[in-house]
């Protein structure tokens, strides 16, 4: 901790700094933003073009923002669904200047508007700006994840994953759509070492819609989170790359002389080698992942268009242990692990995507889409790896010569891992949406059938030697300490779908949205039908026009996919019924200016009963459900987050969690008992700042920490879950200047096409905080289990060149 003092001072230098200017070479601009009608436009971005500055319109279009002074600066007015206009202006210092403007709907994107005149009865959605994806300092290199874990509800123990867990729910349970195509991760993935690339390519989003919790009808059946992406559809030639140490991408989009062919596409590359080298298990890491996309739209008339949406990503991952050492323990007594390994693990993840929508809008009123899409993934684990432990207690007196050196062995082992692990899952869905609007309702619809195959076969064994005895021990022969062994195959089918309706109710008294919905859900390998009815009410009070009111809630059923329906020996559970959850929220948004600027405090709090639940163990990223058990549960909480201009002319957010979820096994006896994602305080912060009279220096800043979280013994009993983690706490920074931009365009011929070049410098894990993800658990010569931490990775550097052309 004490390294990380220099660092520290730094900052508070530099925000120190950044804040004595704060108030110079600056204006006031102001007004608002209506629509071809005149009606007052929510939520559009008011930026200047290739600066960190911008802000966003309230309920009735109004915008404020602090711009720099004494110089041309280029604005750029949007919002999702209506083209884009600049203006350039010019202001003197201090000089308070007001601008109107009036957005014109975008062509071809009558679905987009309809939308968006519904963004006030959007429930429990939260719209995020993409552009903050661009400079979000982030060890997993996801994106659009890394933005999501900074908001209230939201939790993450590992910075080299891009999972998150919501509001007391785990990994499996949140939804991920990009362009209303749902979102499937490799199903094997052990660890964030070998989890990869996340699907979603930041450079090619257009909007950012995430609720966790309490989420509409039109979304499908899980029971924490729902992410909703749109990829852009471009309207001119651009592009972007960068390289940085933790690897490089490159992203291009174009539209067609005609404007009827669009297309943007991205390759991404990724090793998290340079991050793994500072983990106690040292050896040859070899990561590579790769990630292809495209997204093409072609227009053969105003009102008929093709989309089509293609992926393919390679994850591999090679390792070649040697060895580890890790200390631990209390400030009484320390203990010490060394760890000499031999053998390897190559672990191999294909994933293909594709999706073909058609989209039909007849009328300014009526929407129709179709869409087919196939996905395929491929993966195999191999590993076989053979660790000699020696477990020592360590000298803990200062004033002792042989302070710090081993005193007392306390256990010699030996262990044996070996795994041989397929998967080859598929799945096949077509699906029809469609959405009528008129002058106070919004009606959408779906229906989708889906095809699932599976074929899953493990070998996975484990031998372990403690003191020269094989456990468990048997004087006849060796035992393995477990063993998996199975052939697994599936084909099933889903039929899903919903109807919903959102009802603008006339009043005098303010601006009230009733949204109502019922989806169904049935899957032919249980024979189950689900009814699913949901709600949310949103009121806009006419006396107070700083508040905003939301209620929502509903039932939400989760059918089993296919790792909840296997137990720890991996067999297959077929009377495994959906696991639901009843959901009621409840929220306000309060509106305010300080310091001249705009301000949003936002809270919910909510309360969700489970039944059915199948219960699980979590270990890194993997998740082993226990299938042959059964519990009820609950998870209730309140959640805080105010966001804002806390420097002029960027937003920046502070958010604060609390959580309780627990559950009582049926029939065991142990009665209630915290879940794996009872973590009883989250904090996040997402902060911006830059030199005020010279915007091309910026700083991004993310902090978390998240309270104690539950673990067990390995196999042990689920009630045994009760030990609790060190909390998580990390602080990442990141520090970049413009080198090529709108006010200091190059000259050299080479470099010409060139709109943005920036260099970053990210210090991530400031603080070099050691957080432990899991545990090693090793036997002493007695018996006894001792929990080794498994450390995540320390304070890094990363360097980044990013340039737009």
């Amino acid at each position: 901790m004490k390294s990380g003092k220099p660092f520290l001072l730094l900052i508070a230098s530099l925000f120190f700094s950044f804040q004595l200017v704060a108030q110079r070479n600056n204006a006031t601009l102001l007004g608002i933003v209506t629509g071809e009608k005149g009606q007052p436009i929510e939520l559009a971005n008011i930026s200047i073009k290739n600066y960190p500055i911008g802000t966003i319109t309230d309920r009735k279009g109004n915008y404020l923002l602090r711009i720099p002074a004494e110089k041309d600066i280029t604005l750029v007015f949007s919002c999702m669904g209506y083209q884009p206009i600049e203006h350039v202006i010019q202001a003197s210092e201090e000089e308070r200047l007001e601008l109107n403007v009036q957005l014109s709907i975008q062509p071809n994107a009558i679905d987009e508007v309809q939308i968006s005149r519904r963004q006030q009865a959007n429930g429990t959605m939260t719209r995020l700006d993409p552009t903050f994806t661009n400079n979000l300092p982030d060890a997993s290199s996801s994106g659009v994840e890394a933005l999501i874990k900074t908001l209230p509800g939201v939790s993450s123990s590992n910075e080299l994953s891009s999972q998150y867990s919501v509001r007391g729910g785990n990994f499996d349970e949140n939804l991920v759509y990009v362009n209303d195509i749902e979102i499937y991760r490799p199903f094997l993935v052990r660890s964030g070492q070998q989890e990869g690339l996340s699907f979603i390519n930041p450079e090619m989003v257009s909007s950012i819609e995430f609720s966790a919790g309490g989420f509409d009808a039109r979304y499908g059946d899980k029971m924490a989170s729902v992410l909703d992406i749109k990829y852009r559809k471009p309207v001119a030639f651009s592009g972007s790359t960068s390289a940085s140490l933790l690897g490089g991408s490159l992203h291009l989009e174009n539209l067609s002389k005609n404007k009827k062919l669009s297309y943007t596409g991205g390759v991404r590359y990724k090793t998290n080698r340079y991050l793994l080298g500072s983990l106690d298990e040292k050896g040859n890491y070899d990561p590579s992942f790769i990630d292809v996309q495209t997204y093409i739209t072609y227009h053969f008339t105003d009102q008929f268009d093709l989309s089509f949406l293609g992926n393919l990503a390679t994850n591999n991952y090679h390792f070649k242990p040697e060895s580890r050492e890790t200390s631990f323990g209390t400030f009484q007594t320390v203990y010490n692990t060394k760890i000499y390994f031999d053998g390897q693990e190559k672990d191999r993840f294909t994933t293909t995507l594709g999706a073909l929508s058609a989209n039909y809008h007849p009328s300014n009123k009526l929407n129709l889409k179709f869409i087919a899409s196939a996905f395929q993934t491929k993966e195999e684990v191999n590993y076989d790896i053979l660790g000699n432990y020696y477990l020592n207690e360590l000298e803990q007196d200062m004033a002792s010569e042989s302070a710090g050196d081993s005193v007392l062995n306390l256990g010699i082992g030996t262990f044996l891992n070996h795994a041989r692990n397929k998967l080859l899952a598929e799945v096949f869905s077509f699906s029809h949406k469609g959405a009528y609007s008129s002058s106070s309702h919004l009606l959408n619809w779906e229906i989708k059938a889906q095809l699932e195959t599976i074929d899953d076969r493990m070998n996975e064994w484990e031998l372990r030697d403690s003191t020269g005895y094989s456990l468990p021990y048997s004087d006849e022969k060796i035992e393995l300490f477990r063993v998996v062994n199975t052939n697994n195959q599936m084909n099933n089918m889903r039929l899903s779908g919903h109807l919903q309706d959102t009802y603008a109710v006339p009043m005098n008294s303010g601006e009230l949205y009733l949204t109502g919905g019922l989806r169904f859900n049935f899957w032919n390998y249980t024979n189950e039908w689900l009814l699913s009815p949901r709600f949310s009410v949103s009121y806009y009070p006419k006396w107070q026009n700083k508040l905003i009111f939301r209620f929502a809630g509903g039932s939400y059923q989760q059918s089993p996919f296919f790792k909840e329906l296997k137990d720890r020996n991996g067999n297959i559970n077929s009377s495994v019924k959906a696991q639901k959850s009843t959901q009621l929220v409840l929220g306000t948004d309060y509106l305010f200016r300080a310091w001249d600027r705009p301000f949003k405090l936002s809270s919910e709090i909510y309360y969700k009963y489970f039944s059915h639940l199948i219960p699980y163990q979590v270990n890194n990223v993997q998740i082993r459900y226990l299938r042959d058990q059964e519990a009820t549960g609950y998870a209730a909480g309140l959640d805080f987050k105010v966001n804002g201009e806390f420097v002029s002319g960027v937003q920046s957010w502070a958010s604060i969690s609390l959580l309780q979820t627990k559950e009582d096994i049926i029939g065991d006896g142990h009665g209630w008992i915290p879940r794996p994602t009872d973590q009883t305080l989250n904090l996040s912060l997402f902060f911006q700042d830059y030199f005020p009279g010279n915007p091309s220096y910026k700083m991004h800043l993310a902090a978390f920490y998240g309270s104690r979280l539950p673990i067990g013994p390995p196999n042990g009993e689920r009630h045994q879950d009760t030990f609790r983690m060190p909390p998580y706490r990390r602080i990442d920074i990141g520090f970049s200047k413009i080198v090529i931009g709108p006010q200091s365009r190059s000259t050299a011929k080479l470099l010409a096409p060139i709109k943005d070049l920036w260099l970053s410098l990210e210090v991530l894990n400031l603080l070099g905080v050691r957080n432990t993800v899991s545990y090693l658990w090793v036997s002493s010569n007695s018996g006894d289990m001792f929990a080794v931490p498994n450390y995540l990775t320390d304070r890094k550097l990363n360097l980044k060149l990013t340039v737009k052309f």
